[in-house]
């Protein structure tokens, strides 16, 4: 499992039971360090093989587990589950990806998906559908606030607005990456970002009334 700032390796065999995962021992990679993503995926795919199956894990999972802490509002115990499931739907799919986009991206929309089920599941889920004017897109800056402040006001984001931002100002990703990511239009999308920085501002405007104020 994935400790606080120690990202473990999960070898494909965990994974094994929850699929038709077989690796090979007799496969090994000559050269894992300079092949690229495609070619450890077809390399994994051709072999069953192990060390491709562990370079993909360690490049891939740890920008990827700090995304599941903030999805999770900081719990590690479900960023930890994130990342497990993550895995073993990936492992299940990782044939059938076309590469149309990068493979993190591809990781990034069954994490978002398995979050955003396991949000369904627990609460009713938050729509934001409000026909108002949309502010002009421009970077997301707040230099007064330091990085700790900023993770806690996300993290008591509502889920919805807490993942729109994360996408967007953390991850950088644009609006129409994000609407292919979460099934909705782009206008959607922006609409969501207006509302989730006017509530992220009110959160960190609380954060700095309590400092003046102690």
């Amino acid at each position: 499992m994935l400790k606080q700032g120690t990202l473990v390796y999960c070898s494909a065999q965990k994974f094994s039971r929850a699929t038709t995962f077989s690796p090979s021992p007799t496969t090994h990679l000559q050269k894992p360090v300079q092949m690229d993503d495609k070619q450890l995926v077809n390399h994994y795919l051709e072999n069953r093989s192990e060390k491709a199956f562990k370079a993909l894990y360690r490049s891939k999972t740890p920008r990827l587990y700090q995304m599941a802490l903030r999805l999770c509002a900081q719990d590690q115990h479900k960023a930890e589950e994130l990342i497990q499931e993550m895995w073993v739907i990936a492992i299940k799919k990782l044939a059938q990806f076309e590469w149309r986009s990068e493979l993190k991206t591809w990781l990034t929309g069954i994490l978002i998906n398995i979050a955003r089920d396991k949000r369904k599941k627990a609460e009713r889920e938050l729509t934001v559908r409000q026909s108002v004017a949309l502010e002009q897109d421009t970077a997301f800056e707040l230099p007064f606030f330091n990085q700790y402040d900023l993770e806690k006001a996300i993290s008591k984001l509502p889920s919805g607005f807490r993942q729109i931002i994360i996408l967007y100002a953390i991850e950088g990703y644009k609006h129409k990456e994000i609407a292919e990511l979460l099934g909705i239009s782009e206008g959607t999308s922006k609409s969501q970002l207006f509302h989730a920085k006017k509530a992220l501002r009110s959160l960190l405007s609380e954060e700095v009334q309590k400092k003046t104020q102690s």
